[in-house]
């Protein structure tokens, strides 16, 4: 049975054509009744090959052809739609490096038109994707996504429209992941470690898609949500998917952290609890009172945290390697 939280709703999706734009599509297409959803991307070839795997659904989906950066496509974009996901970014820290006006330009200036289309607009909520590495950033695309960030969140003092964000780390198994390239470096016997300390955040794509859904209901405008996630050390995720490898520690890669952070001690002061998620609340003209999300927001006890709290990949519960080779299973059959 299809939920209705959805019933008769416009949804547009930016960079959908991405890992995490085809499962949202098809998370909501399957479970909600949606009226229709908009896929806005810039590759053509990439729209053509979804389009042919969803052609059953063909009567719900658009595929606009786009980029964040042309603020006149994006208000053509966004007629009639309710709900944007902002998941459009270029996210690959060493190309953001050496490109670096071209990742603040779609980051951070196109980041500023989804807020202006939006304002130009009848959508209701705007619900931006962010990174770990935008939690006290060492590298430019880190400092870009907390531009995004700052800008989204900001954006609720002037427009009566509701902007959010939410922020959670690598997904496992993604492209731009770990896995991918231990599976290919163990054809050669060798796995390769930057540190033997390292940890990182574990999400899978299908749980970070059902978060975003959960959030976009759950948005009053002006919050960061951070998913509560395990954690797992990279030499156990090594072990796991080539036990019987060499591993070879080549040292710490410029713009690469040993641990994730999503809050940092800085954002405790206004960060909220609950179950099984953290929201980050401006420092500056919350759209609501701290009282509302410690009394009204959540049906669960709320706490503000402890000023110094951090919530990082060290100090979190870790995946043992029969777990992680649990969620490797459909990795490792291929």
């Amino acid at each position: 049975m299809k939920k209705k939280k959805l019933i008769n709703k416009t949804i547009l999706i930016t960079g959908g054509t991405g890992s995490f734009g085809k499962k949202f599509v098809d998370v909501l297409l399957k479970e909600y009744e949606v009226k229709k959803i908009i896929i806005f991307s810039r590759d053509e070839l990439k729209q053509f090959e979804m389009s042919k795997k969803l052609s059953s659904y063909k009567a719900k989906l658009r595929f606009f052809i786009g980029d964040v950066r042309d603020l006149a496509r994006l208000k053509l974009a966004f007629k009639k739609v309710d709900y944007v996901i902002h998941a459009a970014a270029m996210k690959q820290v060493v190309a953001c490096e050496y490109n670096p006006f071209e990742a603040i330009n779609t980051n951070v200036i196109g980041a500023n038109n989804i807020v202006n289309a939006a304002n130009d607009s009848k959508v209701k909520k705007i619900l931006a994707l962010s990174t770990d590495k935008a939690a006290a950033p060492i590298n430019l695309y880190g400092a870009t996504k907390l531009a995004s960030d700052k800008l989204m969140i900001a954006a609720n003092n002037f427009s009566e429209k509701k902007f959010s964000v939410v922020r959670y780390g690598n997904v496992f198994g993604s492209r731009g992941s770990v896995v991918p390239q231990f599976l290919e470096q163990r054809k050669k016997g060798e796995i390769y470690l930057t540190d033997k300390e390292m940890t990182r955040f574990s999400i899978s794509l299908e749980e970070g898609v059902r978060f975003v859904i959960k959030c976009l209901f759950k948005m009053e405008g002006s919050e960061i949500f951070v998913p509560k996630i395990q954690s797992y050390k990279i030499t156990d995720l090594a072990k796991a998917i080539a036990p019987n490898c060499k591993i070879k520690f080549i040292g710490i890669r410029a713009g690469e952290k040993i641990h994730e952070e999503m809050i940092t001690s800085s954002d405790s002061l206004n960060t909220i609890e609950y179950k099984d998620y953290f929201i980050i609340l401006p420092s500056v003209l919350p759209r609501k009172n701290i009282n509302f999300y410690l009394t009204k927001f959540e049906n669960y006890k709320s706490r503000i945290c402890d000023r110094g709290f951090t919530y990082n990949s060290l100090q979190n519960v870790y995946l043992n390697q029969k777990q992680l080779k649990k969620s490797l299973a459909i990795f490792l059959k291929k």
